[in-house]
């Protein structure tokens, strides 16, 4: 099957960032949100990020207008998912949200159209049980930023066939992405590690180990990570890995216990650089 139609279901942080690399790869590409604001401010960060790549000499003008004539916007998922080849769930890691956005693009996608999600932790068996495609359903996970992270997870479930796998795969590829292939397990490889390096890093703040800065310089320097896992954590969202490892508490035991001081920052609303305060405060 030849890909051309991409939709990219929810506006966030991950979801912008795929509509950028999959308007880029040249597919046509639909970024679906419920909120018109959330959309409008998809549409300036692409068109920022597109200027500081002619800047940076990453891409040339034509790249660039040729990207933003790829990429459209829309507020209705039942309509736009009706051309697509790829449906690429993006939206907050909530499973009552994901199984609606599932059913509802299974009920108005074309019978070829594959399904892919770009879940951390949830299982793409599961995933796949909200609709009546399972073999077509498997999760593609991006890395946050999306534009520059060079890897895509991609995590198949109990039904998911080998063609979905080689289509997502060749998907990834065009959009300049390298892939690796996961069985399910919760967490799959990367969520996992981040997930525990995220958390043992705010325990440690708690406690009083070491300044915030320094947590995340020792890591930089001392263990060649590119970004400090409280960094790291502001960026991904507070509340975003709360939820991970609340999932990941519940699926694989104690050791993912959060810390406190993360359900008290997500209880306070400093949720990182999306709320201008997390662990650092933003301008």
């Amino acid at each position: 099957m030849t890909l051309q139609n991409v939709t990219v279901a929810g506006a966030g942080v991950m979801g912008r960032g795929i509509a950028y690399v999959s308007a880029l790869a040249g597919f046509h590409t639909t970024l679906v949100d419920v909120s018109n604001e959330q959309l409008e401010s998809a549409y300036e960060y692409t068109k920022k990020t597109t200027q500081k790549g002619i800047k940076r000499e990453k891409l040339t003008e034509e790249q660039a207008e040729q990207l933003l004539q790829n990429l459209h916007t829309s507020t209705e998922l039942n309509t736009t998912v009706k051309t697509a080849d790829l449906f690429i769930e993006a939206v907050p890691e909530k499973r009552d949200l994901k199984k609606t956005v599932m059913e509802t693009a299974d009920n108005h996608a074309p019978e070829h159209t594959i399904f892919a999600s770009n879940t951390s932790t949830m299982s793409p068996t599961e995933l796949a049980s909200y609709t009546k495609r399972s073999p077509q359903v498997a999760i593609m996970h991006f890395f946050n930023p999306v534009h520059r992270m060079p890897l895509v997870e991609i995590v198949k479930g109990l039904d998911t066939s080998n063609e979905t796998v080689s289509i997502i795969k060749d998907a990834s590829i065009k959009m300049g992405k390298e892939t690796v292939e996961v069985n399910e397990f919760p967490g799959f490889v990367t969520s996992r590690i981040s997930a525990l390096v995220g958390n043992e890093a705010l325990y440690m703040l708690q406690e009083g180990v070491a300044s915030a800065e320094d947590i995340d310089k020792a890591v930089r320097l001392g263990l060649n990570y590119p970004m400090g896992p409280l960094e790291l954590a502001d960026l991904v969202g507070l509340d975003a890995r709360l939820n991970n490892l609340k999932y990941l508490h519940e699926t694989l035991g104690e050791k993912y216990r959060p810390a406190p001081l993360l359900e008290q920052l997500v209880k306070a609303g400093r949720l990182g650089k999306k709320s201008n305060h997390g662990i650092y405060k933003y301008e």
